[in-house]
């Protein structure tokens, strides 16, 4: 809405360009969720803890969260404050903003859900209703993403499939199996950070840091000038992406000031699949689908872990593999200290942040 108060004044006040400004607006739209996340923090703890949304993980054999009773459901939020913040700040008539906040609004509902069940019965939704509307989802954005008519990517670039340090499309897709790709894409990241998130603080800097480069990826697309620089495909107004991305990394942020160790507030599933969803939708909206599985690495670590122990060792071979799994629980049975796992794991997820932006120059 500030955008677009901004054009109106742009002839009048000087200043108000700043309002128009892709860069000045990121960093607003950052500033904006972050103190919003921080004011909302404590309302929302104690409205969730009043009303009995309170967390109960289960305890392992050799040692016990002991974290019984802290409220859950803490992505309502980033929800907030990052929704409040992208609606002053992006360009509401956008597509990319208009994908990005169904996105948000899908997988939060979902996560909402599945937190909602898993408290007041127990043992949340079933896992095929949960793969069932990442499913739906990824086929919904596909067909939109895809169709030259709908799609707010241009007509030559919807079916082209990059990989980073690539300076060409690898491929042209054909439609169904690009949709299939996306479909499959989707619960797979979703998940992906839905299991990540067992520790204080484990899974949201690791998901700004993936969102955060996804931000820079959309300045770079969608700026003529250095897309062209940097020989990327120019994507026209891709640049709202990053503005929508200052908002969640502003909101991740001052979230973190509350789910850090110990954490007062926990994501839930509300929180993990409202950044997957996101992800996801970033990811395949940029063209840079590939690239969440160099940055987003400890995501892929923690699925690929869960699958090895639950359907190759328990499943087939009938042994444990890991210790346990997820894989940030083996390294607690190794006797490591939850704050050294975390904090370990985000100076990974920080190399990992560094090695994917290097693909901007080194193509």
């Amino acid at each position: 809405m500030l955008y677009y108060l901004g054009k109106i004044l742009l002839g009048k006040f000087p200043a108000s360009r700043l309002l128009v400004y892709v860069s000045s607006r990121t960093i607003f739209a950052g500033l904006t969720s972050l103190i919003l996340a921080v004011f909302l923090g404590w309302p929302v703890i104690k409205f969730l803890y009043k009303h009995g949304v309170r967390d109960n993980p289960r305890d392992y054999m050799d040692y016990t969260h002991s974290k019984a009773g802290t409220p859950t459901m803490g992505g309502i939020i980033i929800l907030f404050a990052s929704g409040i913040s992208a609606l002053l700040w992006c360009d509401l008539t956008n597509k990319f903003v208009y994908i990005l906040f169904l996105a948000m609004l899908w997988f939060s509902f979902l996560g909402a859900l599945d937190d909602v069940v898993k408290i007041r019965i127990g043992g949340g939704i079933r896992r095929w209703v949960k793969l069932f509307s990442q499913f739906a989802f990824g086929i919904l954005a596909s067909l939109v993403i895809l169709s030259p008519g709908l799609s707010p990517l241009p007509k030559e670039l919807l079916l082209k499939f990059y990989l980073p340090f690539v300076k060409n499309p690898l491929l042209t897709l054909p439609p169904l199996i690009y949709a299939l790709g996306i479909t499959v894409y989707y619960a797979f990241v979703t998940n992906a950070v839905n299991l990540t998130d067992g520790l204080d603080g484990l899974a949201i800097v690791p998901s700004l840091m993936v969102i955060g480069l996804f931000g820079i990826f959309a300045y770079v697309l969608g700026n003529v000038r250095i897309s062209g620089y940097l020989l990327f495909p120019f994507i026209p107004g891709s640049h709202e992406v990053a503005v929508f991305s200052a908002a969640v990394v502003g909101a991740g942020i001052g979230f973190l000031w509350f789910n850090s160790y110990p954490a007062q507030i926990f994501l839930g599933d509300t929180g993990s699949l409202l950044l997957g969803g996101i992800m996801a939708t970033q990811a395949v909206l940029l063209k840079q689908e590939v690239l969440f599985f160099i940055v987003g690495g400890i995501f892929v670590a923690e699925l690929l872990s869960t699958f090895v122990q639950d359907y190759i060792g328990i499943k087939r071979l009938k042994r444990r593999i890991l210790y346990r799994a997820p894989l940030h629980h083996s390294f607690q049975h190794l006797g490591w200290g939850e704050t050294k796992i975390v904090i370990r794991f985000w100076i990974i997820s920080f190399l990992l942040f560094l090695i994917a932006l290097s693909s901007l120059k080194i193509r």
